[in-house]
């Protein structure tokens, strides 16, 4: 066995959603181990400003732009990552959309359509064509982020928590078909976490004092705290781990 099993050198991965939050810290651990990041969100600007820093630091590190909600745009940032680097080790499907917080009954058309159109379709077919490009080059790795949400749904977070459900289905599903092609599909089970996707939570005080009372650790958890278990899931530490779900909550569902 070699001696450092989480080496990423020069190893390609795409992180999706990852201008802030998750993704970013996700983006800036992989790069460095030594993965040839590329940091993707809707966005451009905020991609390349987390990618300039990624090379400040010494790691290899570009930006692109795709929303996964878009399939147009998946095609598109495929053909590039095609063009320029020829392969793709490692996906994490990190992007994520959760526009509605209330009860279930009021959820609307476009609030459904958006968080199934990202969570769902855009985590699939994110998966299918990189496993396209992993199954010619001989294998790889993908990583869903899902959610405890999807195990024990959030109140207020019907919709959003259905999709997290289906992530951990589609996970598995993937790990099934696509083990004998070498390729990995695991996912992280983030719990109550302090980013900006979850201020609706993290922001209501009285929210938050009643998620800090169900949590064992009594707190949330930073960006940082996610990344090391993917880190863990896309090296070749975890290289008999498929079709598994990590939870990282601080003990919520204990």
């Amino acid at each position: 066995m070699k001696k450092d099993i989480f080496d990423l050198t020069g190893r390609v991965a795409l992180i999706t959603g990852a201008s802030r939050g998750i993704g970013e810290s996700i983006a800036r651990l992989l790069a460095a181990y030594g993965a040839r990041v590329i940091v993707s969100s809707r966005k451009i600007d905020g991609c390349e400003a987390v990618a300039q820093s990624i090379r400040d630091d010494g790691g290899d590190a570009v930006a692109m732009a795709c929303h996964v909600g878009e399939m147009a745009q998946i095609e598109n940032i495929f053909e590039q990552i095609s063009e320029k680097y020829g392969r793709l080790d490692i996906l994490v499907n990190n992007a994520a959309a959760n526009p509605y917080f209330g009860h279930i009954l009021d959820t609307d058309l476009a609030a459904f359509d958006k968080t199934v159109d990202v969570n769902i379709r855009g985590y699939f077919f994110m998966s299918t064509a990189a496993g396209k490009m992993m199954k010619e080059q001989g294998g790889g790795v993908i990583l869903n982020t899902a959610s405890i949400n999807g195990i024990s749904p959030g109140m207020g977070q019907g919709i959003y928590s259905i999709t997290k459900a289906a992530v951990i289905s589609m996970t598995k599903s993937f790990a099934k078909e696509c083990g004998p092609l070498n390729i990995r599909v695991n996912a992280l089970l983030p719990g109550l976490t302090e980013t900006k996707f979850a201020s609706a939570l993290t922001g209501n005080e009285k929210i938050l004092k009643t998620a800090l009372m169900q949590i064992p650790l009594g707190r949330t958890a930073q960006p940082d705290e996610m990344a090391g278990t993917v880190l863990y899931l896309v090296s070749d530490a975890s290289s008999y781990t498929t079709g598994t779900t990590v939870v990282v909550d601080g003990g919520f569902l204990s």
